[in-house]
């Protein structure tokens, strides 16, 4: 059965399971892969139709990675020691986090001109086509265009700083993580407790 969980959540780009990776934000792959999870789980009869339909509902509003393993906790392991290759990350996989945080955040930009600006030239058109005439006036969705594309070129200009920026964030995060784990061990000294 281990050899099947480490191959399920071997598929996450992220592994949920991870500390570090638990805030990031769940993609819609991400929860496809849960998704699957739980309807084999109930074409096997694991789970009854409330319990899917309950935990589908949860799936939908799962913002971030940390969100998705309860969901399938009783049908797939999820003990952390069953983790591969989670410990402390080398500057080469801060870079990578930091380098994917950044396309993430580039790609949700372009995705809010093309929305955005969608949206304002259909109004503007609407509104322009009156009687039998078009007559919309001044084109007014250009300032949203412009201003959505300023975002754009900042994060396109702007893209060393900001991946340096997400590296430090990422390196801070691991260090009070390994402080909190170290706080959270026992002592191991032996020491007798002070009275």
């Amino acid at each position: 059965m281990s050899h099947v969980a480490e191959a399920f959540w071997g598929e996450f780009e992220l592994d949920p399971r991870h500390p570090s990776f638990a805030p990031l934000r769940a993609s819609d792959r991400d929860r496809e892969l849960v998704s699957r999870v739980l309807t084999e789980g109930y074409a096997e009869g694991r789970l009854d139709r409330e319990e899917l339909d309950a935990r589908a509902a949860s799936l939908a509003a799962a913002r971030t990675l940390g969100d998705l393993p309860p969901l399938v906790a009783d049908l797939v392991p999820v003990t952390p020691g069953a983790v591969h290759g989670v410990g402390p990350m080398g500057p080469e996989e801060l870079r990578e986090r930091a380098v994917a945080t950044w396309e993430r955040s580039r790609r949700d930009a372009i995705w809010t001109v093309l929305s955005a600006s969608l949206i304002c030239w259909v109004i503007w058109l609407a509104v322009g086509l009156g009687e039998d005439r078009f007559d919309a006036g001044f084109p007014w969705p250009l300032f949203v265009t412009a201003g959505t594309l300023l975002n754009v070129a900042r994060l396109q200009y702007r893209r060393q700083d900001l991946i340096a920026d997400e590296v430090r964030s990422l390196e801070r995060k691991q260090e009070r993580e390994r402080r909190r784990e170290l706080e959270q061990r026992p002592d191991d000294e032996g020491e007798p407790p002070s009275t």
